[in-house]
């Protein structure tokens, strides 16, 4: 093996020598500090028909509708984040980099019904990948007294990272449930939850997640227990 290289080879996955020196983290949901976030669980993602469907996107429904059904019976507020952008725009910045999708006023843009997201619930518009980026998603959180968030949707390696990345960089407290998100292939699931659990926040499961915004109970970032 090369001296140049920064990374240990093996057939087991471990740790980089530079993430080694990561901090075991845990954390306790409280229901009236934490909000929900969907993030892009619309139909070009997901529905036969879409501009750019994420295949098996049916194997997240379940574990999503537990967190949200659970975000609903505990008080923290469910917020629905749509990927949309607008017609006739000189340059789109996404558009130069993936195919026309999500447009403004178009069945694409919507919430897949599975989810049965309500009117009366927190909807944001995002134009980039991050659902802060040039949103009132962070205003929303503020007002909100948020400071503790669950994030999850599609894709794992895209929208989901940047909105993680956003958040810790703001100061919030993250917390991704594996089995609610998707990426674009296994290698960017693994890559990108490993990167969120080392560095940006805790990696769980759904269920842990929902029980601890019903009862409080302690996650333990996935990645970091025995």
């Amino acid at each position: 093996m090369s001296t140049n290289n920064l990374w240990m080879e093996s057939d087991q996955v471990t740790d980089d020598v530079f993430s080694a020196h990561r901090q075991v983290e845990t954390i306790h949901l409280d229901a009236r500090r934490t909000a929900v976030i969907v993030i892009d669980m619309v139909n070009d993602f997901c529905k036969p028909g879409g501009a750019m469907v994420l295949p098996g996107y049916e194997t997240l429904i379940e574990p999503q509708r537990a967190l949200v059904e659970a975000a609903r019976a505990s008080g923290a507020p469910v917020i629905w984040v749509h990927d949309e952008h607008r017609r006739n725009v000189r340059q789109d910045r996404e558009w130069l980099k993936r195919s026309p999708h999500c447009v403004e006023g178009t069945w694409g843009r919507d919430i897949i019904d599975d989810l049965g997201a309500r009117d009366d619930e927190i909807h944001v518009i995002k134009r980039r990948y991050s659902a802060f980026f040039g949103t009132d998603l962070d205003l929303t959180l503020k007002d909100s007294k948020v400071d503790q968030l669950v994030i999850f949707g599609v894709v794992t390696n895209i929208c989901v990272r940047s909105t993680v990345h956003d958040g810790f960089f703001q100061g919030y407290e993250i917390v991704v449930p594996r089995d609610a998100c998707a990426a674009t292939g296994p290698r960017e699931q693994e890559s990108s939850l490993y990167d969120i659990a080392t560095h940006f926040g805790v990696v769980s499961d759904a269920a842990t997640v929902a029980r601890s915004l019903r009862e409080g109970v302690k996650i333990v970032n996935l990645d970091l227990a025995a």
